[in-house]
């Protein structure tokens, strides 16, 4: 038999490289008992807007879980496992009560905490009612979004309030929701993947966000207090700007406005999205986010398709895949670029360049947030402190530097710029007034 090695170095070298290595199930594998399942269950999930809860059931699945999403008559929010304790019919023919959900074989009637109810056709001193429960989950509705918390109960942290929630000068409201055919793990890491932004989103297909995205500039990535930021900091005129996304652990991104021109001065222009990438299973992901939008306006910002989709859909140009695919091809979008590196990505197969840092950071800090779980720890980043505000660091800042003459030197400039601003900004952090609204 051939020898098979894990990379080409010769031309037409195909045939030497055939073998496709096993995906990194650690990081990517997210049912019951796998390593990331369990610890992206120690976080709260969000999983559906409320707006969508009529008076029928939803079946879901998450984390390799089939479950039933309902809200009953007391507009309270329930999670169950999808199959019935009694004979194991589907919860999502069920009746939605008053009180709870009833299942239809046989009219089991059971509360938002899994209780039983009551057992129709049972004898009146039936003890199942004392002895057993549907599987639920606790849930927790925020501005329109149900989140679930899925591990062990008494791990169970307070809800996640991040200052972006409460900032006074935005309003938050649920963004969009659709399903990605890949692994999570390779569509969070588009977040610490800044430099796709000149490529993916203008040089090779032109202007998908704004002219200003073309600049490769300096990347620099670093660890924070929620966990990391990107740094893409650009040469736009005689301006700097400096672009700064949130990777916050295990799974959520903040970016600020796509359609940023950076021709005018500004400080610490907070993030448009909140982004979760949740996983269905292995292959399939939740993309689930609320959308931050000024109270004031966006003044002076000239309206464009990219705002408006977020605006009206929650998510913008190439997120889905609901284009044709001719068109897909000539214009491809982040969709197109994530779901085709294979339904879960070969890490064994990748050859990473100078650009990449940001992945690699990531990935470690994701997979000792695993490890930490499996040694019957907290993760890191897991916050417990009941009604805290979380600081966050996504941005746009942009001065006026003009440029120091040659490419090398001013390349130098952005550099020390953006990262310059940035620690600014973790050590004192330009919201830390903020409070949670009475």
């Amino acid at each position: 038999m051939a020898e098979q090695i894990d990379h080409v170095n010769a031309p037409f070298g195909a045939y030497r490289s055939r073998v496709v290595p096993q995906e990194d199930t650690e990081l990517t594998h997210v049912g019951p008992g796998t390593p990331c399942g369990e610890y992206m269950r120690r976080f709260w999930q969000p999983i559906g807007f409320t707006a969508k809860l009529g008076d029928l059931p939803h079946r879901i699945r998450i984390l390799g879980e089939d479950l039933v999403l309902f809200q009953d008559a007391s507009k309270r929010v329930g999670v169950l496992q999808l199959h019935c304790c009694h004979r194991g019919s589907s919860l999502e023919f069920g009746r939605i009560a008053e009180r709870g959900i009833i299942c239809c074989y046989h009219g089991w009637h059971y509360d938002v905490d899994g209780t039983i109810l009551s057992t129709p056709g049972e004898p009146a001193n039936s003890g199942i009612k004392k002895r057993l429960f549907q599987g639920a989950y606790p849930t927790h509705v925020y501005a329109g979004v149900v989140f679930v918390y899925m591990g062990p109960p008494d791990k169970k942290p307070p809800f996640l309030i991040l200052d972006t929630y409460v900032d006074p000068e935005f309003e938050l409201t649920p963004g969009g929701m659709h399903i990605m055919p890949c692994n999570w793990l390779q569509i969070k890491e588009n977040s610490m993947d800044p430099v796709h932004t000149a490529f993916l989103h203008t040089i090779v297909n032109g202007a998908q966000f704004t002219d200003a995205y073309a600049d490769v500039g300096a990347l620099d990535f670093m660890e924070t207090p929620i966990g990391m930021i990107g740094i893409h900091t650009r040469r736009v005129g005689d301006n700097v700007w400096v672009h700064v996304n949130d990777f916050i652990p295990p799974n959520i991104h903040q970016f600020p406005p796509t359609w940023e021109d950076a021709k005018k001065e500004k400080r610490f222009q907070r993030p448009l999205l909140t982004n979760w990438s949740v996983p269905v299973d292995d292959t399939h992901t939740l993309s689930i986010g609320m959308r931050h939008m000024p109270k004031r306006g966006l003044e002076g910002v000239q309206r464009n398709a990219q705002q408006e989709s977020i605006e009206t859909r929650g998510f913008g140009f190439g997120q889905t895949g609901d284009r044709p695919y001719e068109e897909r091809q000539r214009v491809p979008g982040d969709y197109d670029a994530q779901t085709s590196q294979r339904p879960i990505a070969v890490h064994a197969m990748e050859h990473f360049g100078t650009t990449d840092r940001g992945v690699s950071m990531l990935r470690r800090i994701v997979k000792k947030g695993i490890q930490a779980v499996q040694r019957g720890e907290d993760p890191e980043t897991l916050h417990r402190e009941e009604g805290k505000i979380v600081l966050t660091y996504s941005n746009d800042t942009i001065v006026r530097i003009p440029s120091l003459g040659s490419q090398e030197e001013d390349t130098k400039l952005l550099l020390e710029t953006g990262r310059k601003i940035s620690k600014e900004y973790l050590r004192e952090h330009p919201k830390a007034d903020i409070a949670i609204p009475v």
